[in-house]
């Protein structure tokens, strides 16, 4: 899934591959998928995408935006994004094609759900994209530690961490896979209540906000997720569904896995034990 480092390593890749480059032909909903999305009318990309040139990418969170003179074209979380140069094979499904001129192709597929946006950013009412546009990026200047106080002022203490850091578009692209490393090295549960976070506690969550997804952006995303290239990410995750049942990196317990929220979560007793 699309998170912080995702979202950048895709972003600086598109920049580094098809930048500057025009956009020959266009193939949407090659292959039919229930939750594969769309914004109006898949069947209209053509006619406004080809033609175009393509210009900057940048990363939004979970989403990566490709400016396209006057259009931006919008890759949500849950859809991945390939590069495939003229002559390689193309996998028998995928739902979007964007051909290029020189005959290099990107491919986008859904796995479980997944969007493909076509929109004038001026006219687009996603509260998601604008929130993304709209906070800061966690390791740039706004994101200071004043700037992360003022995230919880109002919330209630009895939400968890997981719940504070990872939810309602707090930190855009901050989701449950980029959690796990972060809650390791600040030595916090993932069902830990914020309010018994004292002192000097949230600013050790600060800090491991910044270091762990500065690690795993200067990596070029985690290896639980691919890149445009199709290869792993660079940065080793220390919790995620590669590490469950083995040894702790910092004290060598057994690393566990529980559900909680919705989704998957890893921990380790030892290191994280929950008041």
């Amino acid at each position: 899934m699309i998170e912080i480092p995702e979202s950048l390593t895709l972003a600086s890749q598109l920049n580094e591959t098809v930048k500057g480059k025009r956009i020959a032909e266009v193939e949407t909903e090659h292959t039919k998928h229930s939750f594969a999305w769309y914004h109006g009318e898949p069947s209209a990309y053509a006619g406004i995408m080809e033609g175009r040139e393509i210009g900057n990418s940048t990363g939004l969170g979970s989403m990566v935006e490709i400016e396209l003179s006057g259009y931006s074209f919008i890759v949500g979380d849950g859809t991945n994004l390939r590069y495939f140069p003229n002559g390689k094979k193309l996998p028998d499904k995928y739902q979007m094609r964007i051909m290029l001129e020189n005959g290099d192709s990107l491919l986008c597929s859904v796995q479980m759900y997944g969007a493909m946006f076509l929109v004038e950013p001026e006219n687009y009412e996603n509260p998601y994209y604008h929130v993304a546009k709209e906070k800061p990026l966690p390791g740039t200047e706004a994101f200071d530690y004043t700037y992360f106080t003022s995230l919880w002022e109002g919330l209630s203490g009895k939400i968890s961490i997981k719940e504070f850091l990872a939810t309602n578009q707090r930190i855009p692209g901050l989701g449950n896979g980029v959690l796990q490393d972060i809650l390791l090295e600040a030595g916090l549960h993932p069902k830990q209540k914020i309010n018994t976070v004292q002192g000097d506690l949230w600013k050790r969550v600060y800090e491991s906000v910044i270091h762990i997804l500065d690690q795993m952006c200067a990596a070029g995303g985690r290896d639980t997720e691919k890149t445009l290239f199709g290869e792993p990410g660079g940065y080793v995750t220390k919790l995620s569904k590669k590490t469950v049942g083995k040894p702790c990196p910092y004290c060598g317990n057994e690393i566990k896995k529980m559900s909680y929220m919705g989704g998957t979560v890893y921990y380790c007793p030892s290191c994280q034990p929950l008041p």
